[in-house]
């Protein structure tokens, strides 16, 4: 059967298939995901940070090696984590492919398969519990006294989209029959530009970027994710757009959907 994804088709056989980044955008602005669902309009995107990809491909690199020996690789005896090891499945490799939603599950009320791709996940040998793992990926600025990097946190209004994400796989692995806990982890890489006096060290044609790495324990609740699956297929659904958000956009959240007026002016002339 093919697969149904892109712009929805109400009459097609299979399920549809919405990332994680999709219900993100719906939560944003149901307008602006029907445009672009429904509609087939596509909006600027942001272009792809290869660096940030890049640390994302060696951090599982770090941790596969103790995949395959199952123990805690020493940073996470660093921070108390020592009962746990990196989760070792035959689908594992597959669960990290977001382009292909390769973790995923068919919700059967919503006629939706809802997916991404993981980074990571860890798993307790002595209860079988699971903890999902998000690696992540700045650049702050330097602390007030000037000594060391800012701390990272996860306040902020576009890190709240952090936290869905993270409560959004903890949902699909407990769908999938694994035993998972509340408690997830985000592993932040952060590039130190205030007190590394240079990248050229040692060979000339090698360069050396310092990072300094925080563990961040969140404690995710996922039990807003199944009614916002059955909102974004009612979404789907309509002959008309949502209204656009007045606010979740900007840097302090306080700012409405930038695309409001110009769909808005296109509604009203009926280019849409």
């Amino acid at each position: 059967m093919p697969r149904h994804r892109g712009t929805y088709k109400p009459d097609h056989p299979s399920p549809y298939e919405v990332s994680r980044s999709q219900i993100e955008s719906f939560i944003k602005c149901p307008a602006c995901f029907w445009m672009n669902r429904v509609k087939g309009i596509k909006f600027p995107g942001m272009p792809g940070f290869l660096l940030n990809t890049a640390t994302d491909t060696l951090l599982k690199k770090d941790f596969d090696h103790y995949r395959e020996l199952q123990k805690p690789h020493p940073f996470m005896v660093e921070n108390g984590l020592a009962h746990l090891v990196p989760f070792k499945h035959e689908d594992f490799e597959q669960w990290t492919k977001s382009l292909q939603l390769g973790f995923r599950t068919e919700y059967p009320a919503s006629d939706l398969i809802i997916g991404g791709g993981l980074d990571d996940v860890w798993h307790d040998l002595e209860t079988d519990e699971l903890f999902i793992v998000d690696y992540k990926s700045t650049a702050s600025r330097a602390n007030e006294e000037k000594t060391g990097l800012a701390e990272i946190t996860l306040n902020g209004a576009y890190k709240e989209g952090y936290k869905r994400q993270m409560e959004i796989y903890q949902w699909i692995m407990r769908q999938n029959g694994f035993d998972v806990s509340d408690t997830g982890y985000f592993v932040y890489v952060n590039g130190d530009q205030h007190f590394e006096d240079g990248m050229l060290k040692g060979q000339s044609d090698k360069a050396v970027m310092r990072f300094d790495v925080q563990l961040i324990e969140y404690e995710g609740n996922d039990d807003w994710v199944e009614g916002t699956i059955i909102d974004l297929k009612a979404c789907l659904e309509q002959d008309e757009p949502p209204m656009h958000a007045s606010s979740g956009f900007g840097p302090k959240g306080d700012k409405q959907c930038e695309y409001a007026t110009l769909f808005d002016g296109m509604l009203e002339n009926g280019l849409i």
